[in-house]
């Protein structure tokens, strides 16, 4: 059931559904079933040029694409999962079998071809999956090609689960406590069945994205308001740290979620569902965190499915976006405030020359240098920024992809 579920989702992918947007398509499944068949296609969409490599060696024509996804799914699981032969040809020849007629005619050559590709070396020598042209040509540049080769192969290692623990806190046993300060867990588990997970002292939130409101150093009794605050763990940082806080996002349904997280931690915070380019305060923030709309590239190790979904087209527009609200965060933000811009994107045009260009905007703002535990003083950009990519930390397991700083509003 589990593997009939993972070719559920990978044919939803190739139809520009995400992963994520796909989790009624499994109802049908248990909730053990429904994690599996998740991993199955998270793995193979993390593999697909490996698996597309070592097919193309034993077929001799191009394969329906149902059958095309079967093949890679039982590839994958065979080389990269180390899947038994036996059941994952059978359970490939019975998925093929029930594809309809095509998939009966070929259930004979997705069983020659598999039980092939069982015996098959070199699966380890295989290069990582490229990132797609739109998104590699503008990583190169500003990166290298030793680097983009690093973020490949960053990206094709699953992510492992980090925590953020509210104060006081004490860590999971067999978490490690990452230099700055998130816990990080290896291999798969059960969220709601980990020790503080129904008493609320922790919630899920990568160490990147952990990092915009450490930057940001929000005091109690603050006035604090979170931009686009869904889906909440930034609201919940801000909330732990004794802030007040106000957050706002223009989905009802995403903003739902947070109100649930924030009652499972014991949080408070004001929930307001808008457009943030139109909210306006009584009262302007002393804070303002802007964890704004971009590419999310800098994610691609949690999505595999993103460069299949994308094709850069909409960036410019996300820019533009960004610009406007940084724009109005600052119009609305209390004089010699703060205000964190954020992005969870590779791209320099979503993050360094955004900063550059709202100082070019708005003369007298400043850029406030971090001095945050465990940054490397080389993921420092000239401006002030702090960069984090997925190539980083490669010993501990790697981090998202982020761009991020902390402006100053002239008094």
């Amino acid at each position: 059931m589990a593997r009939q579920g993972a070719l559920t989702l990978l044919q939803g992918v190739r139809d520009g559904a995400s992963l994520s947007d796909q989790a009624g398509a499994l109802k049908a499944l248990s909730p053990s079933d429904q994690a599996r068949a998740g991993r199955l296609a998270a793995e193979t969409l993390r593999h697909l040029a490996q698996a597309d490599s070592v097919i193309a060696t034993y077929v001799n024509r191009k394969p329906t694409p149902q059958v095309a996804d079967i093949l890679r799914l039982a590839t994958v699981e065979l080389l990269q999962l180390g899947g038994a032969a036996h059941g994952v040809v059978d359970a490939a020849v019975n998925l093929t079998r029930g594809a309809g007629k095509r998939g009966q005619a070929a259930a004979g050559m997705v069983n020659a071809v598999l039980r092939k590709v069982s015996q098959h070396e070199g699966w380890a020598e295989l290069p990582p999956q490229r990132l797609p042209d739109w998104l590699r040509k503008p990583v190169v540049a500003t990166y290298g090609r030793d680097a983009t080769k690093a973020i490949e192969a960053a990206h094709q290692a699953a992510a492992p689960l980090d925590l953020t623990l509210k104060p006081a806190t004490a860590a999971l046993e067999g978490g490690d406590t990452l230099p700055t300060g998130s816990l990080r867990l290896h291999g798969p588990v059960q969220v709601s069945a980990l020790p503080g997970f129904a008493t609320g002292d922790w919630w899920v939130q990568d160490a990147a994205a952990a990092m915009p409101v450490r930057l940001l150093a929000p005091q109690p009794g603050e006035r604090i308001a979170d931009l686009c605050a869904a889906p909440g763990g930034k609201t919940l940082q801000l909330a732990a740290a004794g802030a007040n806080v106000t957050a706002i996002d223009i989905s009802a349904h995403r903003l739902k979620r947070v109100a649930e997280n924030l009652t499972r931690c014991n949080l408070t915070a004001e929930l307001v569902t808008a457009d943030a380019l139109e909210w306006r305060p009584e009262i302007a923030p002393d804070a303002i965190l802007l964890d704004a709309p971009c590419s999310a590239t800098g994610t691609i190790r949690r999505h595999p499915d993103l460069p299949l979904l994308r094709d850069g087209s909409g960036i410019p527009d996300l820019v533009a976006l960004q610009a406007s609200m940084i724009d109005h965060a600052l119009s609305i933000l209390a004089p010699g405030g703060r205000l964190v811009f954020a992005t969870c994107s590779l791209l320099p045009d979503e993050g360094e020359a955004q900063i550059a260009a709202a100082l070019a905007r708005h003369p007298g703002v400043t850029v406030e240098t971090p001095a945050l535990p465990g940054i490397d003083p080389a993921w420092i950009t000239p401006e002030g920024g702090i960069r984090l990519r997925p190539d980083y930390w490669p010993e501990r397991g790697g981090m998202d992809g982020f761009f991020m700083a902390r402006l100053r509003k002239p008094a």
